[in-house]
């Protein structure tokens, strides 16, 4: 259980305060907008758009897409949940709460997609604070690099998921 972050899904009453999510300046060029996460989540099956709250507040956000093909065409994407557009706001960002909420994410997806294995993401060669971050979080470089996108070459991390909570029987 994680206590410093909580995972739920985007709904009515959390869209507003998501879309109200900024990240530092020239971060964004590696994490796009959630404005444009959640139109495209609106639209791709089996994608989820997830709020990341810390004591009630939204504090960030992260697209789940239940399959990870697209990411990488190796056994990696086999069992794998893509994580796409995790970005921790600008006002939050550097009290570890980018590692809290991973850890959440991973516990999250584990409960709700208990066929996965893994989470698969990629990351922007440049982007070295948040490769740093993910490291912190125990997700390991693949050694391959992803090549589509408008920033340029993307790392290929992955984290094992942790074993499912079976659901509670009464």
């Amino acid at each position: 259980m994680n206590d410093i972050v909580q995972v739920h899904h985007v709904d009515a009453s959390l869209r507003e305060a998501v879309i109200a999510l900024a990240v530092q300046p020239g971060q964004d060029i590696f994490v796009g907008t959630v404005a444009d996460s959640l139109a495209d989540v609106a639209v791709c099956s089996g994608s989820e758009a997830l709020a990341l709250l810390e004591k009630g507040e939204v504090v960030g956000y992260v697209r789940i897409d239940r399959t990870a093909a697209a990411l990488a065409a190796d056994a990696l994407a086999v069992d794998a949940v893509a994580l796409r557009s995790f970005l921790i706001d600008a006002r939050h960002q550097g009290r570890g709460l980018g590692t809290h909420a991973l850890g959440a994410i991973a516990g999250y997806v584990a409960g709700r997609h208990p066929d996965r294995k893994r989470i698969l993401l990629t990351v922007n060669v440049r982007n070295e604070g948040a490769i740093r971050a993910y490291a912190r979080a125990g997700y390991v470089d693949s050694g391959t690099l992803y090549h589509v996108g408008s920033a340029g070459p993307q790392r290929v991390l992955w984290s094992p998921l942790p074993p499912s909570n079976p659901p509670e029987t009464s």
